[in-house]
């Protein structure tokens, strides 16, 4: 049986990503590959939403970037977070546990 897949919640994506960036640096392909194998094919990330999102974090200072090489030996550019990324994830979290706290509560009622 196919499993679904679901579009994420706006915001949803940069507070995944930031996770994923936590442990080490990764390029793009890497991320996405990482974020599917964590939910087992549940989400569905696409390039066109992956690499916007990459692109606004960069700006807003929560992650930096540099070439390097991948694992096939491909120039890709790897992402990595910064002491604001980390503040960042920190508040996204706590922000995500809240709202999910309070969509549940609501789906419980009667």
């Amino acid at each position: 049986m196919a499993k679904a897949r679901t579009d994420l919640m706006q915001g949803t994506l940069e507070l995944l990503i930031l996770k994923t960036l936590a442990s080490h640096p990764m390029h793009g392909y890497g991320i996405a590959q990482r974020i599917h194998e964590a939910v087992d094919d549940l989400l569905k990330i696409e390039d066109g939403s992956l690499y916007p999102a990459l692109y606004r974090m960069e700006e807003r200072g929560w992650i930096t970037s540099e070439w390097g090489s991948s694992e096939n030996n491909r120039r890709a550019k790897f992402y990595k977070l910064t002491k604001a990324g980390r503040k960042q994830l920190a508040g996204e979290r706590a922000n995500w546990e809240r709202v999910s706290r309070a969509v549940a509560r609501i789906l419980q009622t009667a």
